[in-house]
């Protein structure tokens, strides 16, 4: 059985949705330990006390090294220690990469740690990559990225050989901006199966397999997605409710609608794997609802019953990125 630790008091609805949602995975028999201050209701759940919180305004690696003893810092020092197999939080994405470097550190030839988003397509699942975890990035980063994605892809989507592309401001290889070009001539370069470029709109349609990004580009589009699709699926439902007949016709397409917005809401994922630690991390929105919470904590248990750490770090060293100048 998976041991999951949980931030209590990350996220903006912390910790009452949290330790809502902790309490619903917990129901369907994962290990859920929640980290959080002295006194809050764990609804049964055992608590491990901590000292403060990371607050979302924070600088996240002045506020790790300063509150020790948080919650979203305690939580990856179980891991760290062995006391917990993964860590889920709805806190600080920054602090959350902080400490995941501090306490469980980069897998060897891990260059830097990317945030990888499952995206809903019309295809299947996508992989995109990063999606926060580094504003600033070299090609040599996104060619890691790309492997990491690809090794992901194929061990715990289990897609074969899966098809790689590099998201830009058009199809053709002479279009973007200086990372993009230089990131792909390294991709084209490589052992990988890269397919080019590949345009945002393109994204929910099934643009690749795996999409690589820096992970400013990654984090704009992935709050464009979850937004467009939030607000559509919202003005669809008000127009239905508008007229009699309107609401007559939604009686009819209820089960599709239901389906659609299952597959395409964001809280369906609940949150997104930080890939390239030694120790698991997934990381929530940080508006998560108990629903969303409790598919983060699904989607860390199914990681560690996927082994993707082990399975990361026994490909990744075959595909070493180039040193960084």
């Amino acid at each position: 059985m998976a041991r999951i630790a949980v931030d209590a008091m990350g996220g903006d609805r912390a910790p009452d949705e949290i330790v809502a949602g902790a309490l619903e995975a917990a129901a369907d028999g994962i290990d859920v330990t929640l980290f959080g201050t002295a006194g809050i209701d764990t609804g049964g759940l055992p608590l491990v006390e901590a000292q403060g919180v990371i607050e979302m305004h924070e600088k996240p690696a002045e506020a790790v090294r300063a509150k020790p003893d948080s919650s979203l810092v305690a939580a990856h020092v179980a891991v760290a220690e062995g006391r917990a197999d993964a860590v889920v939080s709805a806190g600080n994405t920054g602090a959350m990469l902080a400490a995941g470097l501090l306490h469980l550190r980069r897998i060897p030839g891990v260059q830097r740690p990317a945030i990888a988003v499952p995206i809903p397509t019309r295809r299947g699942p996508s992989v995109l990559l990063d999606s926060g975890a580094n504003a600033d990035a070299r090609a040599e980063h996104l060619l890691q990225f790309g492997y990491m994605g690809a090794i992901f892809a194929e061990e715990i989507l289990e897609l074969a050989n899966p098809e790689v592309r590099l998201l830009s401001i058009g199809e053709e290889a002479e279009k973007g901006n200086q990372l993009t070009l230089e990131a792909h001539a390294l991709l084209a370069a490589s052992e990988l199966n890269f397919a080019g470029n590949a345009e945002s709109r393109d994204l929910l349609a099934g643009a690749a397999d795996v999409v690589v990004c820096d992970g400013f580009t990654g984090n704009v589009a992935l709050k464009l997605l979850e937004g467009t699709i939030k607000t559509v699926l919202d003005a669809l439902r008000q127009e239905i409710a508008s007229t009699p007949r309107g609401k007559l016709g939604g009686l009819l397409i209820r089960p599709a609608a239901r389906r659609l917005r299952a597959k395409l809401d964001p809280e369906t994922y609940g949150g997104a794997y930080l890939l390239g630690l030694r120790g698991l991390s997934v990381i929530a929105h940080g508006n998560s609802s108990r629903r969303a919470i409790s598919n983060a904590i699904h989607l860390a248990a199914r990681g560690v019953e996927h082994d993707v750490v082990g399975r990361l770090a026994s490909r990744l060293p075959e595909h070493r990125a180039p040193a960084a100048v």
